[in-house]
């Protein structure tokens, strides 16, 4: 009876070994999809490449290895005042583990306020709507209900729109603008010529998620593929900024602020004493 797993025992289309002649546990060949990735791929692709093939199971082409870097960087730092970034930090500060700092932004970036949540519900709107203007309007103007039960709860406002937003945010309409050059055809494209008809219906301004998704359903992920792939993506601004609140200490931690609209002022506070 042998210590090693018996590879037929695992069923993978993604990845396969060959074991050491003198080892089993080590494997002195290891193939992706069929790339042999130390023997073909290390030095020779880049790191988006390697997702995409992890994801999809094949080469992609120029312009989705563009497509997904833009993308990348567009998404790789919410900043400071996201949540899953805000989160992040404070466990940075806190001393937690570097696992921990992880965890943090995932559990909070994970969700449908502007998490991936979101993109894997923006993702479905685009699969049932297509590009018909008439289809988007009716869903946005009435969610259909879930059909069973549901992890997570029902999100209040659009999947894919800034729910405090007035008016589309800058760097979102950069990220558009610079995608839609690579894919000029199809749903990007598609977004950035309907997107005031979209704003208007749904009653708030396009977010980045919006953004993400409609690249993601160009490049053909599935809602479930988006969603695992953006909690990927927004991990680097998470890792850097906790690193950065654990060198300064709490002491300069970014405490958000309360302004009241309608303070009563030190009057009522003496009157009521």
């Amino acid at each position: 009876m042998s210590g090693h797993e018996n590879p037929n025992n695992i069923h993978t289309s993604i990845w396969h070994e060959e074991p050491e002649a003198d080892n089993p546990f080590a494997a002195a060949a290891c193939y992706c999809r069929g790339y042999d990735v130390y023997g073909d791929l290390l030095g020779k692709a880049r790191y988006i490449e390697y997702l995409y093939l992890l994801f999809k199971g094949e080469r992609p082409t120029p312009n989705v290895i563009a497509a997904l870097e833009i993308l990348a960087v567009a998404l790789a730092n919410p900043g400071p005042r996201d949540p899953s970034v805000h989160a992040a930090m404070a466990a940075g500060v806190g001393g937690s583990t570097a696992a921990s700092v992880l965890m943090a932004a995932l559990a909070v970036g994970a969700g449908s306020y502007g998490g991936a949540r979101e993109v894997f519900l923006a993702l479905e709107a685009w699969k049932n709507n297509g590009t018909e203007l008439a289809s988007w309007r009716s869903s946005l103007a009435d969610p259909a209900a879930p059909t069973r039960q549901q992890v997570w709860p029902e999100p209040e406002h659009p999947p894919g729109f800034d729910p405090y937003g007035k008016q589309c945010a800058k760097p979102v309409r950069q990220t558009l603008a610079h995608l839609v050059e690579i894919l000029p055809a199809g749903r990007l494209a598609w977004l950035a010529q309907e997107r005031p008809a979209l704003e208007s219906a749904a009653g708030k301004p396009l977010a980045m998620t919006g953004v993400a998704a409609a690249a993601l359903a160009d490049l053909d992920f599935s809602p479930a593929e988006g969603e695992m792939l953006t909690l990927l993506l927004r991990l680097p601004g998470a890792a850097a900024h906790a690193l950065e609140q654990g060198k300064q200490g709490f002491r300069q931690f970014p405490f958000f602020a309360l302004d009241l609209e309608n303070d009563p002022g030190p009057a009522f506070s003496e009157g009521h004493a």
